[in-house]
């Protein structure tokens, strides 16, 4: 079994536009072989992001976000990170890290090339929506 974690912007980008992000989340939910992990600090991440008025321009959007937010918290397998890292610039992006740590993950996924720089961290790799799904999504 895949333990994967979604960064934020992977979310946002699967309820604006039928790519590489909408093809990962919508197989998380039927695949029974991805766990999403998560964390409180995660969690939260998503539903500020996913809450923001920038995201109004954009049909549906906001009933969309609750549907995914219920979907992830139904789904996903909740840790508790103990470990505080300061590696990447941006200190937000290191919760992210802090859960990988944790869960052991497989795979952070994310579209923010600029922070996470690095191709790993530990054992997990750290790769983009389009890299995932054609490489490692079957």
């Amino acid at each position: 079994m895949q333990k994967i974690i979604i960064d934020t912007n992977v979310f946002v980008s699967a309820l604006i536009q039928r790519n590489y992000p909408y093809y990962i989340v919508d197989s998380l939910f039927s695949n029974q072989n991805i766990k999403l992990c998560i964390s409180n600090e995660v969690l939260k991440e998503y539903q500020e992001v996913l809450n923001r008025e920038k995201f109004s321009r954009f049909t549906d959007f906001f009933a969309q976000a609750q549907i995914l937010l219920s979907e992830i918290e139904r789904v996903s397998e909740k840790y508790y990170p103990q470990v505080k890292l300061d590696i990447i610039q941006d200190i937000d992006d290191n919760k992210f890290l802090e859960l990988a740590e944790t869960c052991k993950a497989d795979f952070l996924i994310t579209g923010n090339s600029n922070d996470f720089s690095m191709q790993a961290y530990k054992t997990t790799r750290i790769i983009t929506p389009k890299d995932y799904w054609e490489i490692y999504s079957s």
